[in-house]
């Protein structure tokens, strides 16, 4: 484990930032920032929460929302994916998962975000298919968050280790798991009219008077806000590729013939034409703004990465979880 899996600088994402969510994000600042703000209130019946699973499809903001833990409640915050714990040394991977709950209570106040643990801690198998080195490290991880979480139940809540997760898959992940991680949210994608926020922040600037944002956005049921901002990127180029060809289009000024040593004449390469100066080149784009075509173009080729059904994930919600 190296420095790359520890936010040592604030990756500057906070909760408002984030359009919708209101649930996964009030369940966040009850169970990581009031803590820390409060803790003589946080005790006994009103221990802080053991951890918090967040489920749903991808690209819906489980990630982001990791971010604006690590910005917003100031606790050092461990990024961790399976490439952090998994080894091919024997012994090493229950070595890797123990160094990193020690590490995190010695820095407590502190969060574990364990992104894809469907890649990491997915059901055992008791009938003996399952590699033993993973079985062992599975184990040793189930026992830390015990024993951190032990530790958390004090009164001190500076002491307190917060364990946040991940899933696109939250019904291959372990019961015992489930019952550590007693806080478990369903980021579902966004609805209409977060879509059309999504939309004019990211496009406003950059579209035309007459777009109209929620029959746009109206159009993008089962986009999710990664989906969304691909999107709005591939809309604002469609004016970037007419500005090249117009600037390609544009012949070429001649360049001065050169002098060779018999003092003849000769003409110069015809090197490709100097680019526009930047000031220029945006008072152009500002004279050609994303228009709806664009936005229909870019919904053309830009399709949702989920299938927009969230039927099995709402029903992981009321029977699994």
């Amino acid at each position: 484990m190296n420095g790359r899996e520890i936010y040592q600088e604030s990756p500057n994402v906070r909760f408002e930032d984030i359009i919708e969510l209101d649930e996964a994000k009030r369940l966040l600042v009850e169970a990581v920032q009031l803590p820390l703000r409060f803790p003589t209130l946080f005790t006994g019946i009103l221990r802080p929460w053991r951890g918090i699973l967040l489920h749903g499809p991808p690209g819906t903001g489980k990630t982001l929302l990791a971010k604006a833990v690590a910005t917003e409640c100031h606790t050092t915050f461990f990024n961790i994916s399976a490439s952090t714990l998994v080894s091919k040394w024997r012994g090493d991977s229950e070595k890797l998962v123990r160094a990193l709950f020690e590490m995190a209570r010695h820095y407590a106040p502190s969060t574990i975000f364990l992104d894809e643990i469907d890649s990491i801690l997915t059901a055992r198998d008791g009938e003996g298919g399952e590699h033993e080195a993973s079985r062992r490290m599975k184990t040793e991880l189930l026992i830390q968050m015990d024993g951190i979480i032990a530790k958390s139940n004090q009164s001190n809540t500076e002491q307190q280790v917060f364990v946040m997760a991940a899933s696109n898959l939250p019904w291959d992940l372990d019961v015992a798991l489930l019952r550590r991680l007693e806080k478990r949210v369903l980021v579902t994608l966004p609805g209409q009219e977060a879509r059309e926020q999504m939309l004019r922040k990211l496009l406003q600037e950059r579209c035309a008077k007459d777009v109209d944002f929620a029959g746009v956005a109206q159009r993008m049921q089962g986009y999710s806000g990664a989906d969304i901002e691909l999107v709005c990127r591939e809309a604002a180029m469609m004016p970037v590729r007419r500005l090249l060809k117009r600037v390609e289009a544009e012949p070429a000024m001649p360049d001065p013939p050169v002098r060779t040593g018999n003092n003849s004449r000769r003409p110069a390469p015809n090197f490709a034409k100097v680019s526009k100066p930047v000031q220029e080149i945006e008072q152009l784009l500002k004279e050609d703004p994303v228009s709806t075509t664009d936005i229909d173009l870019a919904l053309r080729s830009t399709k949702p990465s989920s299938d927009g059904k969230i039927g099995r994930l709402v029903a992981v919600v009321e029977v699994c979880l």
